[in-house]
């Protein structure tokens, strides 16, 4: 990945616009808002019995975002580690202690700054949270 470039990673869910899934400008990562959705657009933590009846679940959903930031950022040679800023997008705040929960399981006090908010919808009914994060991953030289 050179100095500007911007690309769409191999086995993620296709961006639902124009855009790349990581952008790198110089020594920093800009990964695009990440949601829960799969590459054959199945929502992970959505679930729907015979009767049409909708279970989601926060807990599943934030983990299933925060994999594939990791898996984003690997396309990258960077990491979870290297995350300097997060910022969250809860359809609904009464989700903020499953979502803080799990957020705990893969980052602490060190991790990066974050910010939560709450927004009217997201582009799909079954999404419950969207991440955007900031890496900063210096390029290595090449010999």
């Amino acid at each position: 990945m050179n100095r500007t470039a911007g690309k769409v990673v191999e086995g993620k869910a296709l961006p639902r616009g124009k855009f790349p899934h990581i952008k790198r400008a110089g020594d920093f990562l800009f990964v695009s808002g990440t949601s829960a959705r799969r590459a054959d657009n199945t929502i992970a933590g959505a679930e729907a019995d015979e009767f049409g009846t909708t279970r989601l679940d926060i807990r599943v959903q934030t983990s299933a975002v925060i994999e594939n930031i990791r898996d984003i950022l690997e396309s990258a040679q960077a990491g979870l580690e290297d995350v300097v800023e997060i910022s969250t997008y809860l359809v609904n705040m009464n989700d903020f202690a499953g979502y803080n929960e799990v957020y705990g399981q893969y980052f602490n006090y060190d991790g990066p700054a974050r910010t939560t908010v709450a927004v009217h919808q997201l582009p799909h009914p079954h999404l419950l949270i969207e991440i955007k994060a900031i890496a900063y991953k210096p390029l290595t030289e090449e010999p």
